[in-house]
């Protein structure tokens, strides 16, 4: 049946033969194949949800990083096992024929990856909930290794069609830009109306989402920007109309063209306030307009929708949604705000003051001028509450309103303008009630609540690690898939030697597969029976990847001192990227890539340590390292990583975590138990400790640790590097600035974590005990669970029967 249908559309698509047709075209033909399949299931999910008027959940993100979707998608309807067989039999390699699929350059890390995995757990659990992002033009960057560095290129991934999408013109909205704001009374009630605005078409673009073989099939809606044509008069005699539209093209349709465009700068600063609301506008419109067409009215908009931003950039949904309810539905503004304060929740994902976006005054006002008098209402009001009803806050005004100093802050303006407020890992929550937040949980605790993160086990164990996941099912059954909690069968495997040598052939599997890889794309040959040292995620300060190669450092000191030196061979794989006008970042790249050009050749150390990094890293190749893994590099400072997912992912692929007392890897240790994982470092309190009293000193610890001493001079010497002056920035931020995020201070605990990972690894049967144990326990970590208490605990949604 599948070969069948597979060959008519070939020749009806490309007139070709599977002899004949290239990858690409098998690719093509494949996707035509499936979305056949969806598109009748996306039309009866929608249908489905207009009739029994069900309430529906809309999901905002300035990130959506969800990989190649052609798997994905093959795997939940059914198709995955029968496809791959038809390909291999026809002599394809699916590799190949998947790898044409570019990865969407809708995301850069976790904060996106985490909102793709939402999108595939309400869709498998049948829950009625939508994606709404920005359709980008150009992903983040592709990035090049040039003699070590970080060189970003375009990542036009939209250059060839992607199969995914539907243009919906017919829904097209206007957003609206700066402009001025006619005050004047109508009947005794004051109005509003922009005049003289910038006109924005934001035209969607809809990728469906498609639940693990049900019948659901939900949607992800990607805002473009383009041009209005009618906007400006063609007639001028001079001719100067013609090019000031010119002028005006190209500035629309740049807030769609890039993902994070560079605001290091003030024009890069507009265009990313743009994008923002741009986003939430055709958002909000949309939304408000399906309502009314299902509903009638606007004012039961809470029981019908739940809006959820996802962290701080969508922030702006607030005083937009009043806008909309004050100044398009006539609503006053009690009744408008009573209405904003229950569908909108707001997901906050960190601690870290940069993350927690601030915005000029003369910005917002510029930009949005009707918007800017809502905040300012808003802020006005909500100090004046803190006033009368909160006496003893007083003094903490300045600190917690919403305009301050001539800055206005999105996180108070979600904070104000939600009805719930969740952190996304218990520690995390935590900190943010007791430190970052905690006049806000003063004033509302009951909003407060903690949702920890998850990943979607269909992607990253069945999808990913086939031989895995076929291992597991014929162990405890496959009723795992649907219910990843039942994973906890696995435990009383943890002993038995016949699963335990399983699994390590499945593991070591997976080493070979990606040490071939690597062989192939760089020439580096891997020791298969290494420790596979992973460190995956973006390259910050606080995630630390210096404390990682400071110890690849002392390692490697020590084999020059010692070539007999008693060590379990290790292969340290780093991917990552940095922000292109993060100097630190890229300078600690380099640092890697300096280092693995020298230990990886000398013959002191070759046969012992191997380095290798990873040029642009993205989902795909992450699919590639996660299964094949043996330790999960988590060592972030305490305190900054709000959850972490890469862990789960690592954790769920029998991976072990090295890890500080950060984030999620708390409740990883409290589900494997502390002798399941590697934990090391200063806690959250002793860093704030550190932080307030003002008592750590860098210096101190280079003064007495010889270790740390002889790795940080060898930056300033000539040991890396042409010159002296390569690393010195590196060498400075930790000594002048006085180590930010504490490597100096926890090396001797990660040194000590690092070699107890060695000797474990040596007793493998104690190591496979350790990693299937992990992997049982994976099951709470799935997105479904963290979806379940977002649907039940704040969205107030249920699955959907379908007619």
């Amino acid at each position: 049946m599948f070969l069948t249908e597979f060959r008519e559309k070939l020749t009806t698509s490309f007139g070709k033969s599977m002899k004949d047709a290239t990858d690409k075209e098998v690719f093509q033909a494949i996707s035509l194949m499936i979305k056949d399949e969806i598109y009748r299931k996306w039309q009866h999910t929608q249908k489905s949800y207009q009739e029994g008027q069900y309430k529906q959940v809309y999901y905002l993100s300035m990130e959506f990083l969800l990989g190649r979707l052609i798997e994905n998608n093959l795997l939940n309807v059914g198709w995955f096992d029968v496809c791959k067989e038809v390909l291999m039999e026809s002599g394809l390699n699916t590799d190949k024929v998947f790898s044409q699929e570019h990865d969407a350059g809708l995301g850069n890390g976790g904060l996106g990856r985490l909102a793709a995995c939402f999108l595939d757990s309400l869709a498998s659990l049948k829950l009625p909930g939508h994606g709404v992002g920005i359709r980008y033009k150009y992903g983040l960057f592709q990035q090049k290794m040039v003699n070590g560095y970080q060189v970003e290129l375009p990542d036009y991934w939209l250059k060839d069609e992607y199969m995914w999408e539907t243009k919906r013109e017919e829904e097209a909205v206007e957003v609206r830009f700066g402009g001025t704001v006619e005050v004047y009374y109508e009947e005794d009630n004051l109005r509003f109306k922009h005049v003289d605005y910038e006109r924005v078409r934001a035209v969607p673009y809809d990728v469906p989402i498609v639940g693990y073989q049900n019948e659901v099939v939900n949607t992800l809606r990607l805002w473009s920007a383009e041009s209005m044509n009618n906007h400006f008069h063609f007639q001028s005699p001079n001719g100067h109309d013609y090019y000031h539209y010119l002028d005006y093209k190209r500035s629309v349709e740049q807030i769609s063209e890039f993902l994070y465009p560079d605001d290091s700068f003030y024009e890069g600063k507009i265009l990313r306030l743009k994008q923002q609301y741009f986003l939430v506008s055709a958002g909000l419109q949309n939304i408000i307009k399906k309502h009314k067409q299902t509903h009638h009215h606007i004012k039961n908009l809470p029981n019908k929708i739940a809006i959820q931003i996802n962290d701080t950039h969508p922030s702006l949904v607030v005083p937009e949604l009043m806008r909309l309810l004050l100044d398009d539905e006539g609503l006053g503004w009690d009744e408008a705000w009573a209405i904003t304060t229950s569908t909108v929740a707001y997901t906050n994902h960190t601690t870290l003051n940069e993350a927690l976006e601030k915005w000029p005054e003369n910005m917002i006002r510029d930009l949005f001028p009707r918007i800017y008098m809502i905040i300012e209402e808003i802020n006005e009001r909500f100090c004046k509450q803190i006033w009368y009803e909160h006496p003893s806050l007083r003094d903490s005004i300045a600190q917690m309103a919403i305009i301050s100093y001539g800055t206005v802050h999105m996180a108070h303006l979600a904070m104000v303008g939600s009805f719930s407020i969740n952190g996304v890992a218990k520690l995390h929550t935590t900190i943010l009630k007791k430190q970052v937040m905690k006049p806000f949980y003063q004033i509302f605790p009951e909003r407060f609540n903690n949702k920890t993160n998850g990943i979607t086990h269909r992607r990253w164990l069945l999808n990913v690690n086939p031989e895995l996941a076929s291992l597991i099912s014929s162990t405890i059954g496959n009723g795992w898939i649907q219910e990843p909690k039942k994973l906890i069968q696995l435990l009383p495997f943890a002993n038995d030697s016949s699963f335990q040598n399983a699994i390590a052939n499945v593991k070591q599997k997976k080493k070979e597969d990606f040490a071939a890889y690597i062989h192939g794309k760089y020439g580096i040959v891997i020791d298969t029976t290494s420790i596979f040292d992973v460190h995956i995620k973006r390259l910050h300060g606080y995630k630390r990847q210096l404390l990682n190669i400071f110890h690849i450092l002392h390692l490697y000191q020590l084999c020059r001192e010692n070539p007999n030196l008693p060590m379990t061979p290790r292969t340290f794989i780093f991917g990552a990227k940095a922000a292109p006008g993060y100097h630190f970042a890229k300078n600690v790249i380099k640092l890697i890539t300096a280092a693995a050009e020298k230990i990886n050749s000398d013959p002191a150390s070759r046969d012992k340590i191997k380095i290798v990094f990873l040029e642009n890293y993205n989902v795909s190749l992450a699919e590639r390292i996660i299964p094949a893994a043996d330790v999960s590099e988590q060592i972030s400072t305490a305190s900054k990583e709000a959850s972490g997912t890469g862990n789960m992912k690592l954790m769920m692929n029998g991976a072990l975590t090295l890890g500080t007392h950060d984030g999620a890897n708390v409740e990883i240790k409290e589900m494997v138990g502390p002798e399941n994982i590697f934990t090391f470092g200063l806690t959250s309190e002793e860093v704030f400790d550190y932080q307030e009293k003002g008592t750590y000193r860098a210096r101190d610890v280079y003064n007495s640790d010889q270790r740390i001493r002889t790795v940080m001079d060898q930056l300033v010497t000539r040991f890396f590097s042409k010159d002296d002056v390569e690393f010195k920035h590196i060498y400075y931020s930790l000594l002048k600035r006085n180590d930010e995020f504490f490597v100096l201070k926890d090396f001797d605990g990660y040194v000590e974590a690092q070699q107890l990972v060695d000797q474990t690894y040596r007793q493998q049967s104690i190591w496979l005990k350790k990693s299937i144990t992990n992997i049982a326990h994976s099951g709470k970590f799935s997105s479904d669970r963290t979806v379940s208490q977002y649907a039940n605990e704040i969205w107030g949604i249920h699955p959907v029967t379908m007619s």
